[in-house]
């Protein structure tokens, strides 16, 4: 809950309130409309709070960061995706499979051929 985050981190509740209008963080709600701050929420808030704290970046920079963890996120997971087609496509001739006549041919998600 707001209050106990606020009081853990040692900030008002009104900058957690800031900050989730600003979009930086999006705690879950409750059907009485109760904000839960979640595992992946404080890790947010704890990054936020050492940008902006320690490394006194605003809050404009704090948004950059964060789109760029995301990206580089979401960039990781592309590339697990891309080894692990690559690593299926090593075993397939390994094993002798020849899979440009098969009826249903594998390919990762989000991988297309060009």
């Amino acid at each position: 809950m707001i209050s106990i985050i606020a009081e853990r981190y040692n900030i008002h509740p009104q900058t957690l309130r800031l900050y989730e209008r600003e979009g930086l963080i999006r705690p879950a709600r409750t059907a009485g409309n109760t904000r839960l701050y979640g595992e992946d929420e404080i890790r947010k808030l704890e990054m936020i709070l050492t940008l902006t704290r320690d490394l006194g970046v605003n809050l404009a920079g704090v948004e950059v960061v964060l789109q760029l963890a995301r990206m580089m996120n979401d960039a990781d997971m592309e590339f697990g995706r891309l080894l692990d087609y690559i690593r299926q496509l090593m075993l397939d001739k390994r094993h002798g499979i020849e899979r440009t006549n098969a009826l249903v041919k594998a390919a990762p998600l989000g991988l297309t051929k060009r």
